[in-house]
């Protein structure tokens, strides 16, 4: 008997899995720029709202698969705050298990197999293996340094099997932002072709200089667009699993089709103390974007001073690096560098073959560690 089915034959290692057998492997002191988790605890206020809400008995049955209609309410009114995005509630937000989820089970509910889907390439490993576990076909739109990263939309080539188009803005892990501009090209794009488009927004409030805005700002995106949004990176709430989709009506009823076949609604207490995490976006904001800062500073500053050269990030908590060391892939340098020094970087093949030549550093560490890795790369490179 086969040991399992062929679509899991498809896939590679997950990525991070992997870096922590190689981790385990060194042993203690391991300096992990790793896995984007944050390390700061999530705020009181909502963890106080949580167990207040937990202490309520009608808060432990069943929620519903769309999530409580107050949180969506709370959601669209943020919307329309941030990004200036009227949303109906009731039929254009859907409340997620964390934003990976719904990458997932929005791309099961769009693309048949053998249907394409344009994806960045690096990204997020999901959108590549969830296409291929729906039985479509991933078709990479490379982001390379000479056009900063940036999908190039006017270069980009759809047949009559394509059927959604991915984005992500602010980047993981290139950490780009995307000028309105660019968004509107690739609206215009969909619309002309038909097709479905989705951005990953969910580093939105984790930015240094200029805002990043939604895809769904730009006029007519409603008609063909769904954005994804997270409380995990902006309050520190990764554990939570509580996440978000906006957008087209018809985009998210199918989400929620297989929503209702697959899992259920998050803990109805999780989504009460999400309320109170909208509450607290510019405080908890602010503060998370300064903390950021003043790592990037102190990890490009020893970097640089080694002989790297970084382009400051834009948004998101990392830093995407080119390798220092000729002749070593990303993996092999990655490797070498963990078993050599005790520092982990995340290699860039991990995000597909464009991220070859590359490794991506976490700011999710605080500036004592920051210094003794760069310390330990100082005395190794």
């Amino acid at each position: 008997m086969r040991e399992h089915a062929k679509r899991l034959d498809l896939l590679p290692p997950y990525l991070f899995a992997e870096l922590d057998k190689a981790k385990a492997a060194y042993g203690e002191g391991v300096i992990d720029f790793g896995v984007g988790d944050p390390d700061q605890p999530t705020h009181p206020e909502i963890v106080n709202a949580l167990a207040r809400a937990a202490s309520d008995p009608s808060t432990h049955r069943y929620p519903s698969y769309e999530g409580t209609l107050s949180l969506r309410r709370d959601i669209a009114s943020w919307y329309k705050h941030r990004f200036g995005v009227d949303l109906d509630p009731k039929t254009e937000v859907c409340v997620l298990i964390g934003s990976k989820e719904g990458v997932g089970h929005l791309i099961w509910a769009l693309v048949d197999p053998g249907e394409e889907v344009l994806y960045p390439d690096p990204s997020y490993p999901v959108y590549r293996n969830q296409i291929f576990l729906a039985g479509g076909t991933p078709v990479p739109a490379l982001l390379v340094e000479e056009n900063h990263f940036f999908m190039d939309i006017p270069r980009l080539r759809a047949t009559h099997k394509t059927k959604l188009l991915i984005l992500n803005y602010p980047s993981n892990p290139t950490a780009v932002l995307a000028p309105p501009i660019h968004l509107a090209e690739a609206v215009q794009f969909a619309r002309s072709h038909n097709m479905w488009l989705a951005n990953d927004n969910t580093y939105s409030e984790i930015y240094f200089d200029e805002k990043p805005t939604s895809v769904l700002a730009v006029p007519g995106a409603k008609e063909c667009a769904v954005e994804f949004g997270s409380f995990s990176k902006t309050f520190n709430m990764t554990g939570w699993r509580i996440g978000f989709a906006v957008g087209n009506a018809r985009m998210i009823a199918a989400l929620l089709k297989i929503k209702q076949n697959t899992d259920s609604g998050v803990f109805v207490a999780i989504q009460r103390a999400a309320q109170t995490a909208l509450e607290l976006t510019g405080e908890v904001g602010k503060e998370i974007r300064a903390l950021y800062k003043l790592r990037r500073g102190v990890l490009l500053a020893g970097l640089n001073q080694l002989g790297w050269v970084i382009p400051s990030p834009k948004a998101t908590f990392y830093v995407w690096a080119r390798v220092p060391k000729q002749g070593l892939s990303s993996m092999e340098f990655a490797k070498k560098m963990l078993a050599e020094t005790g520092v982990l970087v995340t290699p860039g093949i991990g995000f597909g073959e464009a991220g070859e030549g590359y490794v991506r550093f976490s700011l999710t560490l605080d500036r004592a560690q920051i210094e003794e890795a760069v310390d330990r790369l100082g005395k190794w490179l």
